[in-house]
């Protein structure tokens, strides 16, 4: 569907990988602020790669962005390419399949034992699935993505940056899907690769999606996590978050797990973190906020002229840098401890 030169894809990824983000080059020295590596990878792959649909160049580029931030914070870090399709309706009401070859990024490091937490985030945009889609200006190649899902992905990069000089008694692996937004085939894809001894090994996936836009922070366990494994991490989670003085709720139901069912369905234990307004709409968490002048849908999922960092940071001045924060703030001492237990500390 989409083509390009390897001349040019060469010259686009040394391009934009010498105008990444310097704290990452210099390992030993001190870190910025908790969330400042967020925010700022937030607003980095934004920029500079907007319309980064599954199977496109703009998703070929940011996947090898990807790629080598984890192999600069020390991560065994490889692309994984698939082959999939979504299906394209026109206005007459014809559909035709779509083939499109998508690129996922999966770094990992190795702790002391083979059991696996796992830190995952989809970075693709939406791509328009019909002429509809395409008159309502709903995905395309000017969408930036911040909220879905920059914001995910910018989190997970911080917490593989904090991660990589602490020693850690289980392993661990960074997953930056593709396809999300193509019917969460890039869920489907991970969890099909996955071994029955990964599966089993795979201690807890951490998933992070839409951190921006939504009124609410959310930490919410997969529909099929145990009750033992819930508590030790979203509630765990939800307590670290009230002593910080951190707003955030858990909301239990069949609206958990959008974009990654694949892994509930395969039972590994899932925490899913995520920010939207279950008290609104349908209360499926599809409605991220209320419905106002500035947001006139109440979300800005594949809305390029909402989820753009010009509009979100004149309507929601300073929301980035606090979730960025906040989600750090919470995740990454759970993480740390989860990784390392206390016996092991």
């Amino acid at each position: 569907m989409f083509s390009f030169s390897r001349m040019t894809r060469a010259l686009l990824v040394l391009g934009l990988s010498c105008a990444g983000l310097g704290h990452a080059m210099a390992a030993s020295s001190p870190l910025p602020a908790i969330g400042m590596i967020a925010s700022q990878q937030i607003r980095h792959i934004a920029t500079y790669f907007p319309g980064r649909m599954a199977g496109s160049p703009a998703e070929l580029i940011a996947a090898e962005y990807l790629n080598q931030q984890f192999s600069k914070f020390g991560y065994k870090s490889d692309l994984r390419g698939f082959d999939t399709r979504y299906l394209y309706t026109s206005n007459a009401g014809k559909q035709n399949w779509q083939n499109i070859h998508a690129t996922s990024v999966i770094a990992a490091r190795s702790g002391e034992v083979p059991q696996q937490i796992i830190v995952m985030a989809h970075f693709d945009t939406y791509v328009p699935q019909s002429d509809s889609d395409t008159n309502h200006n709903l995905g395309g190649l000017t969408l930036q993505g911040v909220d879905d899902n920059a914001s995910g992905v910018g989190v997970m990069l911080e917490l593989a940056e904090r991660m990589q000089a602490i020693p850690t008694h289980y392993s661990l692996r960074f997953v930056a899907l593709s396809a999300e937004e193509t019917g969460a085939k890039g869920a489907e894809d991970f969890v099909n690769r996955m071994s029955a001894e990964e599966k089993k090994n795979t201690l807890l996936v951490i998933n992070l999606d839409s951190l921006v836009t939504g009124d609410r922070l959310y930490f919410n366990s997969g529909m099929n996590t145990s009750v033992a494994v819930a508590k030790l991490t979203r509630v765990r989670a939800l307590n670290i978050a009230r002593s910080l003085g951190i707003p955030a709720e858990s909301h239990a139901g069949t609206h958990c797990c959008n974009g990654i069912k694949a892994l509930d369905d395969a039972r590994l234990p899932l925490l899913n973190v995520t920010a939207t307004n279950f008290a609104l709409g349908k209360k499926d968490g599809e409605q991220q906020r209320a419905i106002t002048r500035h947001f006139p849908l109440g979300t800005t999922r594949y809305q390029s002229q909402f989820d753009n960092l010009q509009y979100l940071d004149k309507a929601l001045p300073g929301r980035i840098e606090k979730r960025s924060r906040d989600t750090v703030k919470v995740l990454f001492p759970l993480l740390k401890d989860l990784a390392k237990p206390a016996k092991h500390a």
